[in-house]
């Protein structure tokens, strides 16, 4: 785990920020070295998800998103991937807006050529300490 047991029982669901107070110092770590995301390989081999796509998000996040930019709910129609184009042009502090946008750009252009340069980049990313920072404020 990289947060606290029951980290949002008192705020409800929120999402990460900066100096986030829910989030463990092992956690810190995991995330910075994006361990945490190792798991998600199991739902790529049980055919849940692809290696290229639309990063999940919680469906308490989802919905908001769809009631205020209904074009959200076009992520929905690939699967959700572990890396995308939004995780390798943006930050964990991009925008959810600016996310989608990048996110309906790849769904456009869905291609082994596009997945391939996506996970070529993704290396870059993973050693990029900047890409790892929360969401601005809190």
């Amino acid at each position: 785990r990289s947060m606290k047991q029951d980290a949002e029982a008192k705020c409800g669901p929120v999402l990460a920020s900066e100096g986030d107070p829910r989030i463990t110092k092992f956690g810190r770590f995991m995330r910075a070295t994006r361990l945490d995301e190792l798991p998600q390989l199991f739902n790529v081999l049980k055919g849940e998800m692809s290696i290229v796509g639309p990063r999940p998000e919680r469906p308490f996040f989802v919905k908001q998103f769809i009631a205020q930019k209904p074009e959200y709910d076009y992520r929905h129609n690939v699967k959700p991937g572990i890396t995308g184009l939004a995780q390798i042009a943006g930050k964990y502090n991009t925008s959810a807006y600016d996310k989608l946008i990048y996110d309906l750009l790849y769904i456009q252009d869905v291609s082994v050529k596009t997945d391939l340069m996506i996970m070529l980049q993704t290396f870059k990313v993973l050693l990029t300490k900047s890409s790892t920072e929360g969401v601005q404020g809190k």
